[in-house]
């Protein structure tokens, strides 16, 4: 580390209260003893009232109203880094290692009461995630710096088929993590279009010579959710989808990214959506499965239709299953 650097870290162990020996300091912050001296020199210098007291327990600490004036970060403020800190870690936050590094110099520079109380509520809270591979977070480091430096990625795409995989220029503009999946919104050289594509089905990356501008006005999020939502100004049909159930049923149908912005009215256990057609034949009978009894749909007579064929189709599949199952052990 600089001097500067040296003398801050020795500043901030000294305002936690504790009383240090120089040779503490440098086996703390892994410097030579010396060194721990020139720096408290130059802290003097500067006005910060250092103490030296001799004697067996003696040591350096920081005189009167110095040392009990607010750390940098106050209580509340030290525990929802700590918890946004394990929010980001379980995401695959590309740069974690650089995340507990900045949380362990938090603990370092914080007395033992505000290490205890930051401990306790960093283990009052968890997130469940499936696990991020090492070769996720390396996409995503270099999606992000090159989406800072304006650098035009070579990236290699899967299609989703086995072996189908596509070769493309991309200007990346930002990533984002929705619904337990990081993806990258930018420019799209070969299709020359801004798209979203998914970072677990990315196959490699490579840095190029190419730079680019990102739009002032991009949003990544707003992109993202364009392409989920339907388009306001499509000619496709709206359907209206009138469901009955139990309030809380209706609270998950209204917090859903498609259901809740197609929310037109809900009262009294019946909430009224309008979606469009071809969400109404896929995506949307497949949601509302799991949820069985506990919902009756009204109208449109089309969606109860489509679920009954997949409800029979899958009651056929099992049924098949069990007459296999039977005939192994006859």
């Amino acid at each position: 580390m600089s001097k500067a650097d040296n003398m801050l870290s020795i500043l901030w162990m000294l305002r936690s209260g504790k009383k240090m020996t120089a040779q503490q300091i440098a086996d703390e912050l892994e410097i030579h003893v010396r060194t721990v001296y020139r720096c408290i020199d130059s802290l003097c210098a500067s006005g910060a009232p250092i103490i030296a007291d001799s004697g067996p327990n003696g040591g350096f600490r920081i005189l009167g109203p110095f040392a009990e004036s607010p750390l940098m970060f106050d209580a509340d403020e030290q525990k929802a880094l700590v918890h946004a800190s394990i929010f980001a870690k379980e995401t695959g936050y590309p740069f974690t290692d650089a995340l507990e590094r900045a949380i362990g110099k938090l603990k370092l520079y914080t007395n033992e009461e505000q290490l205890h109380q930051i401990e306790r509520h960093s283990s009052g809270i968890a997130v469940l995630q499936p696990p991020v591979h090492d070769g996720l977070r390396l996409l995503l480091q270099t999606l992000e710096n090159a989406a800072a430096q304006g650098q035009t990625l070579k990236m290699t795409y899967s299609k989703g088929r086995e072996g189908a995989s596509v070769v493309r220029g991309f200007d990346p503009y930002g990533i984002i993590h929705w619904k337990g999946h990081w993806y990258a919104a930018g420019f799209c050289r070969l299709r020359q279009e801004i798209r979203n594509f998914r970072v677990d089905r990315i196959l490699g990356l490579e840095t190029t010579d190419l730079v680019f501008e990102r739009p002032v006005d991009f949003s990544a999020r707003d992109v993202l959710l364009g392409n989920l939502l339907p388009d306001p100004g499509s000619t496709e049909p709206l359907v209206d989808v009138v469901i009955q159930a139990h309030e809380h049923v209706l609270n998950e149908l209204s917090q859903h990214w498609l259901f809740g912005h197609t929310l037109v009215s809900r009262h009294d256990g019946e909430a009224h959506f309008r979606l469009d057609t071809s969400s109404l034949t896929s995506y949307v009978p497949y949601f509302l499965l799991p949820y069985g009894k506990a919902l009756t749909i009204l109208e449109p007579a089309s969606l109860v239709l489509k679920l009954s064929e997949i409800t029979t189709s899958l009651a056929l599949h099992y049924e098949r299953m069990l007459t296999g199952m039977t005939k192994k052990e006859g």
